[in-house]
């Protein structure tokens, strides 16, 4: 059996009570850190669920993980997720791959960024489409997802951003001469993504239809943690924000209920209750002095 495993959002112990079960019968166990990044180690994972866990890297996945689904065939294997298995396509790939090969694949799932992004106030049911917005390059510089924030925002609706994360990365030149050698990690923060999307919208005036710099934003760091921190304000001032160490998101704010807007508050730029409260003491030194 091939079994995909969603971890949650916050530390090891998000695992629902039926993952940690499968996981700690299971032969093989991988955790896919591709898609996305665990806010503790692999050690922790294999700490508490008392089994080796092998990391699935960009390589492996992106190879279609063809060795552990062959695996699954003979023997039980997980593969954990960070936060739900099916919010990622690459995972959707991954079970037609398993049922071509007439590999049973069975999916338990847990928490994403997709709904804990409610944790803002803003309701689930007000988004339009999710965009994603990747690192621009000197050469490379991709726009198009303001065109569907724009769509979004015409039609009320909130937009849902996902970062850019870069993980095992090759530079051109080492690609090119086929040197195993990589970029260190990466993690687009909220101020990054605001300023491209800056950039993106150029001149527009604050009353043009539309994504503008006078645009309310959401920036969420750390959702699901206890260093979780949230801030409500423009687009413009996003880009000089530092919400502190990754993951982080961004929400653009389409037309609110009252509702939405006292709960967006709390978060407002300079406000004391921008730590979405919890405890300050439940945060990091380095969180604190990244505020």
């Amino acid at each position: 059996m091939f079994y995909l495993i969603g971890l949650g959002l916050g530390d090891a112990r998000d695992i629902s009570v039926k993952g940690l079960e499968i996981v700690r019968r299971c032969e093989e166990v991988y955790l896919e850190a591709y898609t996305s990044i665990l806010t503790c180690g692999a050690e922790a994972l294999e700490e508490l669920y008392g089994r080796p866990v092998t990391l699935a890297d960009r390589e492996t996945v992106e190879q279609g993980l063809d060795s552990v689904i062959s695996a699954a065939g003979e023997r039980d294997v997980a593969l954990l997720v960070v936060g739900d298995p099916f919010a990622a396509t690459t995972h959707h790939d991954l079970v037609l791959r398993a049922r071509e090969r007439g590999v049973p694949c069975r999916v338990v799932h847990n928490a994403s960024i997709m709904t804990a992004v409610g944790c803002c106030g803003l309701q689930l049911y007000s988004y339009g489409e999710t965009v994603s917005i990747p690192f621009w390059t000197d050469d490379w510089r991709p726009d198009s997802f303001v065109e569907r924030i724009d769509a979004n925002l015409a039609r009320g609706q909130h937009t849902l951003c996902l970062l850019d994360i870069k993980v095992k990365e090759q530079s051109v030149e080492n690609l090119l001469r086929g040197r195993k050698i990589y970029e260190p990690p990466r993690f687009m923060s909220v101020s990054v993504a605001a300023a491209q999307l800056l950039e993106a919208v150029g001149g527009r005036a604050e009353t043009d239809p539309g994504l503008t710099p006078a645009s309310r934003v959401v920036g969420l760091a750390r959702v699901g943690t206890d260093t979780e921190r949230l801030v409500a304000c423009t687009l413009r001032e996003m880009a000089g924000v530092d919400l502190g160490p990754p993951l982080h998101s961004l929400v653009v704010v389409g037309n609110t209920h009252p509702m939405e807007l006292d709960y967006l508050k709390q978060f407002e730029l300079g406000s004391d209750a921008k730590d979405t409260g919890k405890a300050k003491e439940g945060e990091t030194k380095a969180d604190q002095a990244s505020s």
